[in-house]
């Protein structure tokens, strides 16, 4: 198969990244063509197909955009080189930690964020999810914390539904937009995960 189009609009989070992947999966096209309505969507499609070794451009087509997909001859698809160590996820469900008062919930989370490079390599990826995607959008006191960790080599997970429904895609800082099914596969593949 050389060239498919998806229409996957009015699809929500992550069923337009899971009609890709059972495309994909089915016999990789040469070319994918894939119509998305928002921008979630759009950013988790992409990094999809790019992890699957496709060259992915976009451009807005209405009130919609078309992603498409050019697959080169070299081999896709597969894992990037990690290290031989423990694969810990950090799982982020709130911008605070713990119970009782919000002010020194958020110390706690910015001292946590600080911490967390004294893993070292087995430090391999954080996911935010629901109130926590607030600390990858400008403004917020964690983003530098979050900034350092990403250049440090650190993934950085931020849920695409989580930051519509914050009303955030457009300030999100930090990590790279996700869907539930980076989330738990990532879960599923890590050695360690901490939630805190």
């Amino acid at each position: 198969m050389s060239e498919v189009t998806l229409d996957c609009k009015g699809l929500p989070c992550p069923e337009p990244v899971l009609v890709c992947k059972k495309c994909v999966e089915a016999g990789p096209p040469r070319t994918i063509t894939v119509a998305v309505d928002n921008e979630a969507a759009r950013e988790n499609v992409t990094r999809f197909l790019t992890g699957q070794g496709y060259t992915v451009t976009w451009t807005p087509t209405g009130g919609a955009m078309t992603l498409t997909g050019i697959r080169s001859g070299a081999e896709a698809g597969a894992a990037p080189a990690d290290c031989a160590c423990t694969k810990t996820v950090v799982f982020l469900t709130a911008e605070t930690i713990g119970r009782g008062d919000e002010t020194l919930g958020g110390k706690l989370m910015f001292n946590f964020l600080g911490t967390l490079p004294e893993m070292g390599p087995s430090l391999w990826r954080i996911i935010l999810v629901n109130g926590a995607v607030k600390m990858a959008a400008s403004g917020h006191p964690c983003l530098d914390k979050l900034k350092s960790l990403e250049a440090a080599g650190v993934s950085l997970l931020v849920c695409g539904t989580c930051l519509d429904f914050f009303a955030l895609l457009d300030k999100k800082e930090a990590g790279q937009t996700t869907n539930m099914l980076d989330v738990v596969t990532s879960l599923d593949v890590a050695d360690k995960i901490i939630r805190a």
